[in-house]
């Protein structure tokens, strides 16, 4: 292993930043560094690009090295960054991971090879173990992305052991979205004493989180609503945070109505008031007018802004 100075764990609020795509379905690197900039100037912590919502496993990686590059010569601190590195071929998964970590990103957020369905925890430990190996640099700090509902390839709690007893250190976390409370809290309960950061996988859990030991969330909703959300990882300690975590949870119900990705780039377009940051890239689709239609007008009913967008 290489030595090397780990970069301060980002906690807080991290968005899964949406990829801006032009008509020709190329992604559009200055819409994308300025939406990063807006996010942190709005409450979010970190960003965690080439997450689900950023529609990473539609690019390949020379596409997300140059974005990375982009974000870099931008501006963007890689300190704030946790890119997702995670591919099905082990070779893809270590060049990006390599690359994150050349930069100085603060993490990678990794999921495991998701093709083959019902593998053994014994295959993905060798996965994540030959990343860790090959890459071979002590800054790395990989967080595990645990996302059955779309990959249906589970982190389980044995896995994570494993890797943490062989990896302390090195292996720093995980992002749960599942969905499901009682596999976070297990986590929880399980590593967090142990230096293992668990962040939820939707602000929905935000404040539970807090509460059992959990360090914030990775959400969808964070491209949107990041400065609402940050409040209450912010406040999760005061008389207050039930209100405001009932605030945020209603705010991802409205969203949450339609196809997540299409509706997030569809607030961003009319609020920023830039159409063409609707652009989905294939097999996704954007919103139908009806659709977005709607998702815009229970948002403004529901006194929903997005400052400082549109600037």
């Amino acid at each position: 292993m290489k030595p090397g100075n780990k970069v301060k764990r980002i906690e807080g609020v991290l968005a899964p930043v949406i990829t801006p795509f032009r008509k020709d379905y190329s992604p559009d690197a200055g819409r994308f560094v300025r939406h990063c900039r807006w996010l942190l100037r709005s409450g979010c912590a970190g960003l965690a690009v080439f997450g689900t919502n950023s529609e990473a496993n539609s690019m390949s990686v020379a596409e997300k090295r140059k974005l990375l590059e982009e974000l870099l010569a931008g501006g963007i601190p890689p300190s704030s960054l946790m890119p997702g590195t995670g591919h099905c071929a082990l070779s893809d998964s270590v060049e990006m991971t390599r690359a994150a970590v050349e930069l100085g990103c603060a993490g990678v957020l990794m999921l495991p090879p998701f093709y083959y369905k019902g593998v053994s925890d014994e295959g993905l430990y060798r996965n994540f173990a030959e990343v860790i190996e090959r890459v071979g640099d002590e800054r790395l700090q990989l967080y595990l992305y645990h996302i059955p509902p779309v990959s249906q390839v589970p982190i389980t709690l044995n896995l994570i052991e494993k890797l943490l007893s062989k990896y302390p250190g090195i292996v720093a976390g995980a992002k749960d979205s599942s969905g499901d409370w009682h596999n976070t809290q297990a986590m929880l309960d399980a590593f967090a004493k142990e230096g293992f950061d668990v962040f939820a996988g939707s602000e929905v859990f935000l404040l539970d989180n807090m509460r059992h030991g959990g360090k914030g969330c990775i959400t969808a909703t964070g491209n949107i609503n990041p400065g609402p959300i940050a409040g209450v990882y912010k406040n999760w300690r005061s008389a207050d945070a039930d209100r405001l975590q009932a605030g945020i949870t209603a705010t991802r119900k409205i969203v949450q109505k339609q196809p997540m990705i299409a509706a997030l780039k569809a607030a961003v377009a009319h609020f920023g008031n830039d159409p063409e940051w609707k652009t989905c890239r294939p097999p996704l689709v954007e919103l139908t007018a009806a659709q977005e239609e709607t998702l815009i007008t229970e948002l403004k009913v529901a006194g929903f802004t997005m400052p400082g967008l549109a600037a």
